[in-house]
C-alpha cells in the first residue's frame, strides 16, 4: 500500500512537473507575445509589469505612482518572496537613496527559470485571465502546494486522490483541452523511483523558509557579523545546491554546481570510466548501425537503430535494456523533457514524439516544409527545431505550429542547440564550416574547422566538443570563435556522443564497432 501511495504521489507530480508548468509558460508567452514583445524580459521590463511586481514584493513601499492607481493599496494576497524577486530584478547603478519599481531593470530570464509558483504569480497579477482561467491557474496552484510543496512524506492516499485527480484534470482541460492525451498517458505510468525523487525536490517549498530565515538573519546585530556572513554563505549554497540536504541519494542524481569554471580549449576535461557492449542488442553484424544516442537526465541512453526500425533504451551501465519499435527507421532524436523523445524518420516530413518509460507513442507532427529524407533535430527553449530547404524550423511540440523560420545560406543536415544558439552544418559536402544562429544578435555565425563537423555536445561550461570528419574531436569555445584539437586518450575516431550535465558524464561510441565509453568529468 506505501508503494501505491507513492505511485499516486508521483502521478499527481509528473502533472504539475510535465504538464501545468509547461503549460503555464505557454500562457504567458502567448500572451506576452500577441503584445508584441518577443521575450520574457521585454515582458518583465514594462512599466506595469515591474510596478506589479515590486509591490508584491515590497508591499507598501512608496514609489513614483501616486493616489489609488498604485498597487501597494491593493494589499496582494500572492506576495513575490526574496528569492523569487532577486531572479527577476536586479537594482540598477545610481539612485542609492530612490527607493522605487524605476530603480530596477529585469534580468535575462527564461521561461523555462519559472517554476509553477512564480509563473502562476505572474499569470494571475499581470495578465487579463478569464474569471475561468483564473480560478483554474489558483487551484492548481494551490494543489501543488497542499499536496505536493507541503508533503513530507511523498505520499497521497486512495482516498484523497480520487477527489483530488478529477478536479486537477478538469482544471488542466479548462486551460487547455488538447491535454487529455497527456494526462490520461500519466495516469497510467508506473512509479519511478528516481525521477519521483527528483520531482520532489523540485516542488518541497524550502525557498520561503529560507527566505524567513534570511530576514531573520538580516535582524541580527552587529556583534555576531561574522557570523551573519556564513550563514548567508549557508543559504547560498543551499539555494543553489536545490536543498541537497534533503536526500544524500537525490543529491548527486540532481547536483548542480555552484561556479563553473570555464574549461581551456583543449584540456583532458574526462577520463574513462567503464564501457557497454552493447553488441548482442544491436545486432551489429545485422543491420546495427547506430545514427544518434542521446543521455536522459536521470542517466538513461537512448538510441537510434534505423536499419531495426528501433529505438534503444537502457542505463549507462548497460542494464534494464529494452526497446521501442516504429513503423519507420529513426535518424536522429533530441530530449524533451525527462521521459519524452522527438524523433525524425528516415523518408518522413515528420516528427514523432515517444514516452520512453510506458514504450507509448504520444504523437506524430507533420511539418511542412521539412526535409523529407530526414532532418536533424535538436531543441531550444522548450521549442523543437527541424531542418527545411535552406531554413531551420522552429515547432511547438504541444501545438505543432511551426512559430518560426529562419533562413540559412546553405542546405544544412544535422542541428544542434546550445544556450540561445543553434548549431548546424552540411553533411554531404566536405564543407569545413560550422555555423550558429544566436537569438542574443539575431544573425548567423560561422567558424572555419579543420576538417567538416559531423558531430557535437555541448559541455556544462558552454563549451563544445565537435567531431569533425577527419576523426578528430575539436573543443571549441563557448563563444565560437576558438578550437583545439582534444587529445584525451579514448576521444578519437568517435562516432557518436552526448554529454548530460547533470549526469556529468559524456557517452561515446566507437566508428568501427558498437561498444560505448562512458566518461566522466
Amino acid at each position: 500500500m506505501d508503494r501505491d501511495d507513492k505511485r499516486r504521489y508521483f502521478i499527481v507530480g509528473s502533472v504539475i512537473m510535465e504538464v501545468v508548468t509547461p503549460l503555464f509558460r505557454t500562457r504567458l508567452e502567448r500572451d506576452y507575445t500577441s503584445k508584441g514583445l518577443t521575450s520574457l524580459q521585454a515582458f518583465l521590463n514594462t512599466q506595469p509589469v515591474i510596478h506589479i511586481l515590486f509591490h508584491l514584493h515590497h508591499k507598501i513601499s512608496k514609489c513614483c505612482v501616486g493616489g489609488q492607481n498604485c498597487n501597494r493599496y491593493k494589499q496582494p494576497s500572492l506576495p513575490l518572496i526574496n528569492f523569487q524577486w532577486k531572479q527577476l530584478y536586479s537594482e540598477k547603478p545610481g539612485n542609492a537613496n530612490h527607493s522605487c519599481h524605476c530603480k530596477f531593470t529585469a534580468n535575462p530570464v527564461q521561461l523555462e527559470d519559472l517554476d509553477i509558483t512564480l509563473s502562476s504569480l505572474i499569470l494571475l497579477n499581470c495578465n487579463n485571465l478569464t474569471p475561468a482561467d483564473n480560478d483554474a491557474v489558483k487551484c492548481l496552484r494551490q494543489y501543488k502546494n497542499d499536496n505536493l510543496s507541503h508533503n513530507t512524506t511523498s505520499r497521497i492516499s486512495q482516498t484523497k486522490y480520487n477527489s483530488l485527480w478529477t478536479d486537477l484534470t478538469n482544471f488542466v482541460l479548462q486551460l487547455d483541452p488538447s491535454k487529455q492525451d497527456d494526462l490520461m498517458r500519466i495516469e497510467r505510468r508506473p512509479l519511478d523511483e528516481v525521477l519521483c525523487n527528483s520531482y520532489t525536490l523540485n516542488l518541497l517549498d524550502f525557498h520561503e523558509k529560507l527566505d524567513e530565515i534570511d530576514t531573520s538573519i538580516q535582524g541580527v546585530r552587529s556583534d555576531i557579523q561574522g557570523n551573519n556572513a556564513n550563514m548567508q554563505e549557508i543559504l547560498l549554497y543551499i539555494r543553489k545546491d536545490r536543498c541537497s540536504c534533503l536526500c544524500e541519494k537525490s543529491e548527486q542524481q540532481n547536483k548542480e554546481p555552484r561556479y563553473i569554471k570555464p574549461y581551456t580549449l583543449g584540456q583532458d576535461v574526462f577520463q574513462l570510466h567503464h564501457q557497454i557492449n552493447l553488441t548482442s542488442e544491436t545486432h551489429e553484424s545485422i543491420h546495427g548501425f547506430v545514427s544518434d544516442i542521446e543521455m536522459m537526465d536521470d542517466g538513461r541512453l537512448v538510441i537510434c537503430l534505423p536499419d531495426q526500425k528501433r529505438l534503444l533504451i537502457c542505463n549507462t551501465d548497460g542494464s534494464q535494456v529494452d526497446s521501442i519499435d516504429l513503423q519507420g527507421g529513426p535518424l536522429y532524436l533530441t530530449a524533451v523533457n525527462n521521459s519524452t523523445v522527438a524523433v525524425t524518420l528516415y523518408d518522413s516530413g515528420r516528427i514523432e514524439m515517444y514516452d520512453i518509460n510506458n514504450k507509448l507513442k504520444l504523437k506524430s507532427i507533420s511539418v511542412p516544409g521539412m526535409w523529407w529524407w530526414g532532418s536533424g533535430i535538436t531543441t531550444i527553449n522548450n521549442k523543437l527545431v527541424v531542418h527545411g530547404d535552406n531554413s531551420l524550423l522552429i515547432i511547438d511540440h504541444q501545438t505543432g505550429v511551426v512559430i518560426q523560420k529562419l533562413q540559412t545560406s546553405c542546405f544544412l543536415d544535422r542541428l544542434h542547440g546550445s544556450g540561445d544558439r543553434i548549431f548546424y552544418w552540411v553533411n554531404y559536402q566536405y564543407i569545413n564550416k560550422l555555423y550558429w544562429y544566436s537569438y542574443t544578435d539575431a544573425r548567423h555565425h560561422t567558424l572555419t574547422l579543420p576538417s567538416p563537423p559531423r558531430r557535437m555536445t555541448t559541455l556544462q561550461d558552454g563549451s563544445l566538443y565537435v567531431k569533425c570528419e577527419d576523426g578528430s574531436l575539436q573543443h571549441v569555445s563557448s563563444d565560437g570563435e576558438e578550437y583545439k584539437t582534444v587529445t584525451t586518450k579514448g576521444l578519437q575516431k568517435i562516432d557518436c556522443l552526448t554529454y548530460n550535465l547533470k549526469q556529468r558524464q559524456m557517452v561515446t561510441k566507437s566508428m568501427d564497432k558498437t561498444i560505448f565509453d562512458v566518461f566522466c568529468d
